[in-house]
């Protein structure tokens, strides 16, 4: 069965103790096909050339400061996946486009935070690849590349936050600009306006302020990708929506 491809907003640490949120991934997960594997390409992992991490089990990566120290103390210790990391690199490698490993690098927030909600089991191998660019057709292309592992039974997941700007946050409340992004971008999916999408901070209003640096919604692209070389992009749903702590958090599967 060909497995979907997701875009989910991942949260903070803090994640874990919003029982709305945590009951709304783990229902998800529990619709979908069980996956062989899952490739999880994290906003909270920018390296060029695109990088592999870990294919055997080492520790999680607390990219994160100033939180209480239980959050320290997550462990998520998936299986790694070799194989899939060996099918990533016939996949992507070829002339001018290198692909490295980096084998001590262990899963980020981005990545570890909603598989111990949507898979606590820890019992699925889990891939991370980096984001090598934040430029939005690339990172199309580069799903596009990934698609034919989805018929191999691989997840793949884009991580990041539909609206990302802690520095504009005020306390309460939903800032106008992060439910204006929140609106366009869930009627722009709809209407499957790739365009728009792709040119997002000049062609939706608030797009500087939704994401004044792209990284969190760049992991779109992939998925976006992934979907579009399946001709999927036009089954696509939001799963997840509503907001945390002002930010939007629109989670999206497409297939």
């Amino acid at each position: 069965m060909r497995m979907p491809a997701l875009y989910l907003s991942h949260g903070a640490p803090p994640l874990a103790d919003d029982d709305l949120w945590t009951g709304q991934l783990a229902a998800w997960s529990a619709e979908l096909p069980r996956p062989r594997a899952i490739l999880m390409v994290s906003a909270h992992w920018e390296e060029a050339p695109l990088a592999l991490g870990a294919t055997e089990t080492v520790p999680l990566v607390y990219d994160f400061w100033g939180f209480p120290e239980h959050y320290y103390q997550v462990r998520y210790e998936a299986p790694g996946a070799p194989e899939l990391a060996d099918s990533v690199r016939k996949l992507l490698r070829g002339p001018g486009t290198p692909v490295q490993d980096i084998p001590d690098r262990g899963l980020d927030h981005g990545a570890y935070v909603p598989l111990v909600e949507m898979y606590p089991g820890a019992d699925i191998p889990v891939l991370q690849i980096s984001m090598p660019t934040l430029d939005p057709q690339k990172l199309m292309d580069i799903g596009r590349k990934l698609a034919p592992l989805r018929d191999e039974g691989v997840l793949i997941v884009g991580s990041g936050f539909f609206t990302h700007n802690l520095a504009a946050l005020r306390q309460g409340g939903i800032p106008a600009w992060s439910a204006e992004f929140d609106d366009w971008g869930h009627r722009a999916l709809e209407s499957g306006d790739v365009d728009g999408l792709l040119d997002f901070t000049h062609k939706s209003p608030a797009g500087a302020l939704a994401h004044p640096r792209t990284e969190h919604f760049a992991p779109l692209f992939v998925a976006m990708g992934a979907a579009d070389q399946a001709g999927e992009l036009d089954a696509q749903r939001s799963v997840i929506d509503g907001f945390w702590m002002g930010l939007a958090k629109r989670s999206v599967q497409f297939g």
